[in-house]
């Protein structure tokens, strides 16, 4: 099978542990991109957090950001595409997730602001210290149920891993099938978070749609992850690979398993690609 684009994760996948990029992995996607490959980064992360891996990898063009919510154009940081939260479901996502202070919505607001949230007060440190990582960036509003934005991408809330567990069934009730849920672990600082995207929200239709207009097939699609955020991604593409620290729902629907983000993983699931074509 020829595969003409490669589809990347970025934590826990084309990162290695320490959040950096190995000579390995760099190597590796610079053959890729001299094969004529197409590389999109498919993250959870926000637009701004991927800017600076995509220009250090030399990848130029859209990239999927936002758990697919968001497709954005590196060379100019154009909205492509976007999956908005619909208004009138956002005041129930605020209450569902209230039982851990103030939520964080974030925004398409690039380049000015990623996410508004309320002064924080009692929030739980894992979130304090996501807020005192986003800076200028993040704009605080006396009151979220009053300043209501149509380009709302996601709303979250940072706690550890009891607090999450609870959370979840919770807002599941709340919400039901009108949302796209994911419960996800930052592996270095240890805080996981509960993110709330619209239904039909995620990175395999995101990325589907991308490649169908530019001519490929899902079925010329590679792809690599390994978090449950991954796994329509992995189980959706043409040649499915999970890293070897992925999570064992990403496993499960992998057509293949490559070495961890510890030992190149990705470049070793590079070459596997390249072989192919």
């Amino acid at each position: 099978m020829r595969y003409r684009l490669l589809a990347l994760d970025i934590d826990g996948t084309t990162l290695d542990p320490d959040g950096e990029i190995t000579d390995g992995t760099r190597k590796a996607v610079g053959e890729a991109l001299r094969s004529g490959l197409r590389v999109v980064l498919c993250t959870g992360r926000r637009y701004r957090s991927t800017l600076p891996i995509a220009r250090s990898l030399g990848l130029a063009g859209p990239v999927v950001v936002h758990n697919g919510a968001l497709v954005k154009d590196t060379t100019r940081g154009r909205t492509l595409e976007a999956t908005f939260l619909a208004v009138e479901v956002q005041a129930e996502i605020r209450a569902a997730l209230r039982a851990h202070g103030p939520p964080l919505v974030y925004v398409d607001g690039w380049p000015e602001e990623d996410l508004l949230t309320e002064p924080h007060g009692s929030v739980h440190p894992h979130q304090a210290d996501t807020l005192d990582h986003y800076g200028p960036h993040c704009r605080f509003v006396p009151d979220l149920e009053t300043s209501p934005r149509t380009d709302v991408v996601m709303m979250s809330v940072v706690a550890d891993a009891l607090a999450i567990t609870a959370l979840r069934p919770h807002a599941a009730r709340a919400l039901g099938d009108r949302v796209c849920a994911h419960a996800l672990q930052n592996p270095k600082s240890g805080a996981h978070s509960l993110e709330i995207l619209a239904s039909g929200t995620g990175k395999w239709p995101a990325l589907r749609r991308l490649a169908l207009a530019e001519g490929i097939a899902p079925h010329e699609i590679a792809a690599v992850g390994d978090d449950r955020n991954d796994v329509d991604l992995v189980a959706g593409a043409g040649l499915g690979i999970a890293m070897g620290n992925a999570v064992p729902e990403v496993v499960a629907v992998a057509d293949l398993v490559v070495s961890g983000n510890d030992r190149d993983g990705v470049a070793e699931a590079i070459e596997t690609v390249l072989r192919a074509r």
